[in-house]
């Protein structure tokens, strides 16, 4: 092995290490545990969908209406820890809008996507669900995760 190749076998254990103690510090520490997490990735680039605007909002039945209940930015790590807390996630049709125009904007590209919005329902709010956006310039996809 080279020294380049021991360097770069280094410096990529350091970034996976790195990742891992973030997770866990976010999860542990710095964030309350939220049962709906979100995580972007930018897969024409390969990378996080990282500093891209997103908003939460839940249905009211009554009404068919849209009642927002947070907004955030994704991290470094394109993931938005904190979305919503236990008590206030009940089962109910929720959306998540992620300002995807913005983001290639931000990035000086444009998209055909000027915003996704992603609809779920939520029947047993005492599971965990990941809503994870795989997007690039002209596609996106999703799915429910864990």
């Amino acid at each position: 092995m080279t020294l380049k190749s021991a360097h770069m076998s280094t410096s990529r254990l350091q970034h996976i290490k790195d990742h891992l103690l973030d997770e866990y510090t976010c999860a542990k520490m710095a964030t309350p545990y939220s049962p709906l997490t979100t995580h972007v990735l930018n897969t024409g680039m390969g990378v996080p969908g990282a500093h891209m605007a997103l908003s939460l909002h839940r249905m009211d039945p009554s009404t068919s209406l849209w009642n927002l209940i947070t907004t955030g930015t994704t991290n470094d790590d394109g993931r938005c820890p904190g979305l919503i807390t236990r008590e206030t996630f009940t089962p109910a049709v929720y959306k998540m809008r992620f300002e995807t125009g913005q983001y290639w904007g931000s990035l000086g590209e444009t998209s055909f996507y000027p915003y996704v919005e992603i609809v779920f329902t939520i029947t047993d709010h005492s599971q965990k669900f990941h809503v994870p956006l795989l997007c690039s310039r002209f596609s996106y996809t999703t799915y429910r995760g864990s």
